[in-house]
C-alpha cells in the first residue's frame, strides 16, 4: 500500500459515492489507474463494502446503550452459540469480546428505554451462562466516526 492507496481510502471513507473522476483528480491520478487501485483495494479486502450512514435520531433510534456482560462459560461451543444468538439481534450494532473485568460488550441502538427493556428481556431469556450484566446509557454523542485513522 502506497500514498495513493491511503489517499484513496481516506477519501472513500469520507464519501463512498465520490465520482471516480473526482477521486482520481483528488489523488493526482488518471481515471483508469485510480479505478484499478480501487478494484485492487476491494479485492484485497481493504474496502469491505460501501454503505450509507443513517441518522439514528431521524429514524427514532436515538438511544445508544453500552451493555457489558460477564459469563460463567468460556468454552468454544458456548461462545459460538452465544455469538450466533447475540449477532441475530438487529439492535446490536457492535459486539466485542473484551479483556479485563467484563467478558463482552455490546452497543445496542433502540428508540427508548421501553425498547431497550424489550431487548434486554429477549437477551437474558435467550442466552444461558451469563453471570452479570450492566448497562450504561449514552447521554450525548460527542464524537462518532466510521473513518479509520490512516495517517497523512
Amino acid at each position: 500500500m502506497d500514498i495513493f492507496d491511503r489517499q484513496i481510502l481516506m477519501l472513500l471513507q469520507q464519501d463512498a459515492t465520490m465520482a471516480l473522476k473526482d477521486l482520481a483528480e483528488a489523488v493526482s491520478l488518471s481515471v483508469t489507474p485510480c479505478w484499478k487501485r480501487v478494484k485492487k483495494l476491494e479485492e484485497a479486502g481493504y474496502i469491505r463494502g460501501r454503505v450509507a450512514l443513517l441518522d439514528a435520531d431521524k429514524l427514532d433510534l436515538g438511544l445508544s446503550v453500552f451493555v457489558q456482560l460477564k459469563t460463567q462459560r468460556h468454552d468454544s461451543r458456548w461462545l459460538a452459540q452465544f455469538a450466533e444468538t447475540v449477532t441475530a439481534f438487529d439492535e446490536v450494532v457492535e459486539f466485542y469480546r473484551m479483556s479485563g473485568e467484563w467478558d463482552y460488550m455490546l452497543r445496542v441502538v433502540v428508540a427508548d428505554i421501553t425498547a431497550f427493556d424489550r431487548f434486554y428481556k429477549k437477551l437474558i431469556t435467550s442466552t444461558e451462562g451469563l453471570s452479570d450484566i450492566t448497562s450504561s446509557f449514552a447521554m450525548e454523542q460527542i464524537k462518532y466516526t466510521t473513518a479509520l485513522p490512516l495517517g497523512k
